[in-house]
């Protein structure tokens, strides 16, 4: 449940990013910059916010590589479901789900890497720094 609530979390992050819809904080921002320019800066630092969360998360969790790797695994997947006709790519705004789908699984694994980590292995991962 600890997986899918952060995946939750990392796709509901990116669809208030970007979506293909009129919902979302680009075109919320572009339309209002003149009339509301104060509380778009505000809801963008917030923004900003949780990406430097969740980015941390997985650089800290799996790395670059283990970022690429999983973005390669979820791509292998989607062109999976494209080769057996349950995805088309024809639509700009399906292949924009797509991308927020495989990017919202990218967060959630770097985020819940050190859980699993955990359990697969018994480990315990300490970071000891000293500042």
């Amino acid at each position: 449940m600890g997986f899918v609530l952060r995946w939750i979390a990392a796709f509901g992050l990116l669809t208030v990013t970007f979506n293909p819809t009129e919902w979302n904080y680009v075109r919320w921002a572009r339309e209002n910059w003149s009339d509301a320019m104060p509380v778009i800066v505000l809801a963008g630092l917030l923004l900003a916010v949780a990406y430097a969360v969740f980015v941390t998360a997985v650089l800290r969790g799996i790395g670059r590589f283990g970022a690429l790797l999983v973005l390669a695994v979820v791509a292998a997947f989607v062109w999976v479901l494209v080769d057996f006709g349950w995805v088309s790519l024809e639509d700009p705004g399906a292949v924009t789900w797509v991308v927020i789908a495989a990017l919202s699984v990218v967060l959630a694994m770097g985020m819940y890497w050190g859980i699993l980590w955990r359990r697969i292995s018994g480990q315990l991962e300490v970071d000891d720094e000293e500042g």
